[in-house]
């Protein structure tokens, strides 16, 4: 039976929602120190090249301009988001890889000075051959980016589950099929910035940024700038979005700090949305082959999936996200015999990185898209190919994943039924249809190092609760959702809670966000606090009461005996009570948690458990494609999401919606176009995405389980759901018009011209 709660499970708005809406919410471009300097980066103009020579001296005269610094005046030190992955300098050393590739950087007592100065700035280069494309920089001879990388492929991982060939041999059909996900920006609203302070006397260097990480970025500046740990600091001011392209350390926040230290003044840094565009991380384009094979009835025994992912000029996550796109090809179906061959290579290009999915998205647009062409060739419907293979919690699982709670079938039961599935699939005009994708998705990752949260909950003489997180809120309400977990283990109101987030120099370790794993993570730490301080108080109230501590409840600003609520005391008479015993206040909890796991990373070479729990969800779409235009129009997007018990319902909802609009611009529009290593829509302007305008009637459906590991039952929401949107689409275009499109984004020109091919075969046929 569900535990009723006052807390969790309510559509609180997210603590900072009014500073927002009033404008007066502090990211790191509004901070404004004393003195402050302001720097610009100088880019490279070409794909590859050796650097030979460069001559600041112009730069340096300028009046105005305060320092200049390149790739040549710094430690000769490597970082890396991936440790086993580190080959970038803050600023190039010897050669660029890309265009865009961070050269010398100009520090001035304002931007336009420092821009200027940057005009200033002579560099000789030796232009080398550069390669575009991954398929033709993995072959032999070809330009090698990285020295000593060999056919420039960085990282590669093969798996096998199963015997894969012998299970072949006992298919009814085999379906073998090519597919390829584009390049995709972030576009987050709010540009990246880095402001930095040095700190003479004691040596302390705190930096502003506009981090989704800050504990990883305060090991990677200490890194680069040869300095300990503890002398830097970091703060995470809010930030206008992330979804995985502010996770690594960029020359913004390594010059911020550099230009601090050296001339003894802060020190900002605010790009430009074009060098946003080519100069941070991307989604990786992915080339993809599966070929899988199934009984008559659908059951799928067997599959082979090859990955070519295009990394760009550098590494950033790349391990991490081969890892994922092979391990999660073994849920949401169970797939009891698998190969996965998946490298990451080294093109003249900008670089690929974490986002939103971080590497399943292009794997579960090419599994579910070829889900629907093996339903449609067998004759079984594509919702019940889906229920048929859905994998179920307790069950044996090839990978050893434990599944402890499971509603995906359901999940698919229950788009199907909002979306008309019965009534519309293959019944609607020309031009009109139906189609679903599902997916599934981790709560943070569990076996990494580095990966524990940590949360200190203190409660005052007045009842007031502080707590203490490292968790990093980007604008998906993390710091609202421990407030709440907070609160209803304390039993006090949300707004006796203040939470202060995200800053090495005073909260408890944390990874950061990434990989949906704040709730469950820095969640449970935070309940373990709450629950450490409120059992200080609670076995002083027992006293008091003559009861048994476990006997106490703590709910409504009241300690009182459970079954008889009259038996108690006010959380203010418990607070003065424990005061005037002389006992220590604050009452100071602690908590730390991290997801049984092996240390470090280990599933590279090992099968494992990957997550603490997997949430799981289906994607339902309705389209209209205009057969004159080409233009899709997506009318509605059913999601309906197994995220355990939602801590907060409207947050999650929020998440959903998001997470559609952005697996819709994946299908329909979004394309970071790029010629010879240039990128040609680096700006809002020319970069297509969704906007309000084009946004669908979306229906979030809650698909309840309430997971063992998760604080109040809670799993990962939001993230998985950006990984089957895109499936769905273009699985209902195939509905609507009978075309099977094979590669993202479908663009009106793309369905013209297929429209056209297809009616000329029709022709012939006549």
């Amino acid at each position: 039976m569900e535990k009723e709660l006052n807390v969790v499970g309510t559509r609180i708005p997210m603590l900072d929602a009014a500073e927002k809406v009033k404008g007066t919410a502090q990211f790191t471009d509004d901070l404004v120190l004393s003195g402050m300097l302001h720097g610009k980066v100088l880019r490279s103009p070409l794909p590859h090249a050796k650097i030979l020579n460069i001559d600041t001296s112009r730069a340096e005269k300028l009046p105005g301009v305060k320092g200049v610094v390149t790739g040549r005046d710094i430690p000769d030190r490597m970082y890396g988001i991936v440790p086993m992955a580190k080959d970038e300098h803050a600023l190039a050393r010897e050669k660029v890889r890309y265009i865009g590739d961070d050269v010398a950087a100009v520090c001035a007592i304002d931007p336009e000075i420092a821009e200027e100065a940057l005009g200033l700035i002579t560099v000789d280069y030796e232009e080398l051959p550069a390669v575009f494309d991954p398929l033709e920089a993995a072959k032999e001879g070809a330009p090698l980016i990285h020295e000593g990388v060999k056919n420039n492929t960085s990282f590669c991982i093969k798996k096998e589950f199963g015997d894969v060939e012998k299970a072949f041999a006992e298919c009814d059909d085999i379906f073998e099929h090519s597919f390829y996900s584009q390049a995709v920006n972030h576009a987050p609203l709010e540009p990246h910035a880095a402001l930095a302070q040095f700190d003479p006397l004691n040596g302390h260097l705190t930096v502003w940024s506009s981090t989704q990480i800050p504990y990883f970025l305060r090991r990677n500046l200490a890194n680069t700038l040869q300095l300990a740990e503890s002398k830097v600091r970091i703060i995470k001011p809010k930030v206008g979005g992330g979804f995985g392209q502010k996770i690594d350390l960029f020359a913004k926040d390594f010059c911020a700090a550099w230009f601090a230290i050296q001339l003894g003044k802060p020190v900002k840094f605010v790009y430009e949305r074009e060098e946003i565009f080519i100069s941070t991380r991307q989604r990786h384009p992915m080339y993809i082959t599966v070929k899988t094979g199934v009984k008559k009835d659908g059951t799928i025994l067997a599959q082979k999936f090859q990955a070519v992912a295009d990394g760009g000029a550098y590494n950033s996550t790349a391990p991490t996200m081969i890892a994922l796109s092979c391990f999660f090809l073994m849920i949401p179906y169970r797939v009891p015999n698998l190969i996965y061959e998946g490298s990451h290579v080294y093109t003249n290009k900008p670089v690929g990185g974490a986002m939103r999915g971080h590497g399943i998205p292009q794997a579960r647009f090419a599994v579910e898209r070829q889900l629907d062409i093996i339903a449609d060739r067998i004759g079984v419907d594509p919702a019940e190919i889906r229920v048929k293979n859905s994998i179920h919690a307790g069950a044996p699982h090839p990978a050893g994943f434990v599944i402890n709670t499971c509603g995906f079938a359901e999940s698919v039961r229950k788009a199907a039924d909002a979306i008309g599935w019965r009534e519309k699939r293959g019944k609607l005009p020309t031009g009109q249809g139906v189609g679903l994708a599902g997916a599934s998705f981790p709560s943070g990752v569990s076996n990494m190092s580095h990966i524990s949260s940590g949360a200190v909950v203190q409660l005052g003489r007045d009842g007031a609760v502080n707590v203490l997180t490292g968790a990093a809120d980007i604008g998906q309400g993390a710091e609202t959702v421990i407030a709440q977990i907070v609160a209803e283990e304390l039993g006090v109101l949300i707004e006796d809670i203040r939470v202060t987030a995200a800053d090495t120099g005073i909260t408890p370790l944390d990874p950061g966000t990434f990989g949906s794993g704040v709730t469950v993570r820095a969640g449970n730490a935070a309940r373990l606090a709450a629950i450490s301080a409120k059992q200080k108080l609670i076995q002083f109230v027992a006293e008091k009461l003559e009861a048994n501590a476990a006997d106490l409840v703590a709910k409504n600003r009241r300690i009182f005996v459970k079954g008889s609520p009259n038996k108690g005391l006010t959380l203010a008479e418990a607070l003065k009570g424990y005061q005037y015993a002389d006992l220590p206040m604050p009452i100071v909890g602690r908590g730390s948690w991290m997801a049984p796991a092996s240390e470090p990373t280990t599933l590279f070479k090992e099968d494992g458990n990957f997550a603490p729990n997997y949430s799981f969800m289906t994607q339902a779409a309705e389209v209209d494609v205009d057969l004159h235009t080409g233009r899709v129009k997506l009318l509605k997007m059913v999601t309906a999401h197994d995220c355990g018990r939602p801590i907060n319902p409207m947050l999650v909802e929020g998440q959903l919606e998001g997470s559609v609009v952005g697996g819709m611009g994946q299908a329909l529009y979004e394309d970071v176009i790029v010629e010879k290593g240039q990128v040609m829509n680096p700006s809002f302007l020319d970069y297509g995405f969704p906007t309000f305008l084009e946004m669908p009637e979306i229906e979030a459906i809650e698909v309840k389980t309430d997971d063992p590991i998760g604080p109040f039952g809670a799993k990962e929401a939001g993230e998985g759901t950006q990984l089957s949107p895109a499936p769905a689409i273009v699985n209902a275009v195939y509905d609507a018009i009978g075309i099977d499109f094979m590669e993202l984004p479908i663009t009106p020109e793309k369905i013209l011209a297929a429209l056209a091919e297809k009616k000329k075969k029709e022709d012939k046929v006549q």
